[in-house]
C-alpha cells in the first residue's frame, strides 16, 4: 500500500474495498465500465466484493467518446439511478473511464466519492494516480477538467490478462517516461524488460506509481516539479489529437513514445541533453515502439495545437525537457522552428 495526501493505493487488496463499502453506508454505488470492461474486468470486480446491490453505467470505448457530451449522457444516468451526495461513483477501467468519471463524479451535486480501480497498464502506473481529472475539447486533449482526489486507488494486476499486447505496451511508455525523469536505473532495466513476460508487470508497477507519487506528493497541484511529469507530452498530445481529428487514432503510449523521442531532439538541440544520452532514448524508445508518420504538411498544426497546451504561459510553448537520463526540467521556452526541426529529424 501507498499513501498519497487524502487516499490510500492498494495493490491487489480488495479487502481494503470491501471494507470501505462496509463502513461508509453508501444510498448507491455505481460502477462506470465500458463495452470491454463490461465483459472483460466486470467478472473479476464480481467476485471480488461483497456486494451485490449497484448500478452500471456502460458507455463506448475509446478517446473518441471522452467529451462533455458523454458527460452529460453519464450525468443524466446518475440521475436517473437516484443517485445523490452520498452516493459512490466506481471507475473501472483505463484512462479514459478513470480521467472522464472521476471528472464527472467530482462535478455531480458538487462531488460524490468515487473510487480509481484502472485496468489497463497506463492507467495502473499515471492517469489513475495524482488526481487529474477531465475531458478533452475541440480537439485538444484534457482542456476542461479539475484536481480532484478518490476514496481510494485499487490496482489489481488480474486484469492485465484481459489487455491486447498493444494495450500494455501503451502504458508502457509512461513506466519508460517515470524513469526518464526521475530514475536511471529503472531506464536500464526498463530497456532489458521482456514485455511477454507477465511475472515481471507487478514490480514494475509499483515502481513507477512510487515514482509518480512522490512527485504529486510534492507539488499536487502542478504549479513546479509536477510538471516534469508532462515529459513527452506537450508534443505527443498535439500528435494525439491531431491523429484522431484524421480519424486515425494513436494510443496515448504510441503518442507519448514519438512525444519523448522528438523533446529529447529538442533538448540536445538546445544543449541541455548529451548527444550519447539522446541516442540511448532514441534506441530504448525505438526498440518496442515503430515510429508514427508525421508528414511535413502538418508541422504547423502541431505547433498551433502546441500552442493551447495547459502548461504555456506569456504566450510562449513551454515543455519539460531531460537534461540526461533520469532527470529532467520544466518550464523550457520551445520556438516553433525548433519544434519543426525535431518534428523533421523524427520523420526523416
Amino acid at each position: 500500500m501507498l499513501r498519497c495526501s487524502t487516499y490510500e493505493i492498494h495493490f491487489g487488496n480488495w479487502s481494503a474495498l470491501n471494507h470501505l463499502l462496509d463502513h461508509q453506508n453508501y444510498s448507491a454505488i455505481t460502477v462506470l465500465v465500458d463495452d470491454n470492461t463490461e465483459k472483460n474486468c466486470l467478472p473479476i470486480f464480481k467476485d471480488s466484493v461483497r456486494i451485490d446491490d449497484f448500478h452500471i453505467i456502460c458507455i463506448p470505448p475509446g478517446e473518441l467518446h471522452k467529451n462533455i457530451n458523454l458527460c452529460n449522457k453519464i450525468w443524466e444516468e446518475m440521475s436517473a439511478l437516484g443517485m445523490d451526495r452520498h452516493s459512490l461513483l466506481i471507475n473501472l477501467g483505463g484512462g479514459v473511464i478513470g480521467d472522464m468519471g472521476g471528472f464527472c463524479a467530482s462535478c455531480y451535486m458538487r462531488g460524490i466519492d468515487f473510487v480509481q480501480i484502472p485496468t489497463s497498464l497506463l492507467s495502473m502506473t499515471d492517469s489513475s494516480v495524482g488526481g487529474k481529472l477531465g475531458v478533452d475539447f475541440k480537439d485538444l486533449k484534457n482542456l476542461i477538467g479539475l484536481f480532484g482526489d478518490p476514496k481510494m486507488v485499487l490496482i489489481e494486476d488480474r486484469f492485465l490478462s484481459t489487455l491486447p499486447f498493444g494495450e500494455l505496451k501503451s502504458g508502457f511508455a509512461e513506466s519508460l517516461k517515470h524513469a526518464l525523469i526521475n530514475d536511471d536505473d529503472f531506464w536500464e532495466k526498463l530497456i532489458k524488460l521482456d514485455l511477454s513476460d507477465y511475472k515481471a508487470w507487478n514490480s514494475l508497477i509499483k515502481h513507477s506509481v512510487s515514482i509518480k507519487l512522490g512527485v504529486v506528493k510534492e507539488d499536487p497541484h502542478e504549479i513546479g516539479l509536477r510538471k516534469i511529469l508532462n515529459f513527452g507530452h506537450t508534443i505527443g498530445h498535439a500528435v494525439e489529437s491531431l491523429k484522431l481529428q484524421e480519424g486515425n487514432p494513436l494510443k496515448h503510449g504510441e503518442a507519448v513514445a514519438l512525444g519523448m523521442i522528438i523533446e529529447s531532439f529538442l533538448a540536445e538541440a538546445k544543449g541541455q541533453l548529451k548527444k550519447e544520452d539522446c541516442l540511448r532514448i532514441e534506441a530504448g524508445i525505438d526498440q518496442f515502439f515503430e515510429r508514427v508518420e508525421i508528414r511535413p504538411e502538418h508541422f504547423d498544426t502541431i505547433v498551433n495545437r502546441m500552442k493551447s497546451d495547459k502548461k504555456n504561459h506569456s504566450g510562449t510553448i513551454r515543455a519539460a525537457l531531460v537534461n540526461r537520463i533520469g532527470q529532467c526540467e520544466y518550464d523550457i521556452e520551445i520556438h516553433p522552428t525548433e519544434i519543426k526541426s525535431a518534428l523533421q529529424r523524427y520523420s526523416s
